[in-house]
C-alpha cells in the first residue's frame, strides 16, 4: 500500500514526456516538498507499474542516472528507447532535455 505522498509523486511522473529526464529535486518540489529528494527516490523505487508510470525519467541533480529498481541497464535502455542519450552513466545534453514541473 502506497503512502499518499508516494502516490503524488508517482502521479506527477506521468506528466514527465517521452524524450524528457527530471531530477528527484524538481519532483520532491512539484510535489511541494522541496527536501525530500530522498523521500521521492524511495517512493520511485515502489511503482507497481514499471515501466508505464516513468521513473524512469528521474536522475540526478548532476546528470547521473540514479537508482533504478530494475538496474541501471534497464535504466538506461529504456531512456535511449525514447531518443534520450546516455555515456558513462549520465544524461548526454542534460541542459536540454530536463523536464521542470512549472513549464
Amino acid at each position: 500500500m502506497l503512502t499518499e505522498f508516494e502516490t503524488e509523486v508517482l502521479k506527477m511522473l506521468r506528466q514527465i514526456p517521452v524524450g524528457r529526464v527530471t531530477t528527484y529535486k524538481n519532483l520532491a518540489c512539484a510535489v511541494k516538498r522541496p527536501q525530500s529528494a530522498r523521500a521521492v527516490g524511495n517512493a520511485l523505487n515502489k511503482n507497481p507499474d514499471i515501466p508505464k508510470v516513468p521513473c524512469h525519467r528521474v536522475v540526478a541533480s548532476d546528470g547521473y542516472l540514479g537508482g533504478y529498481a530494475c538496474g541501471a541497464r534497464k535504466k538506461t535502455e529504456l531512456l535511449k528507447d525514447e531518443g534520450v542519450l546516455v555515456k558513462n552513466g549520465r544524461i548526454v545534453d542534460f541542459k536540454n532535455i530536463i523536464y521542470n514541473f512549472a513549464d
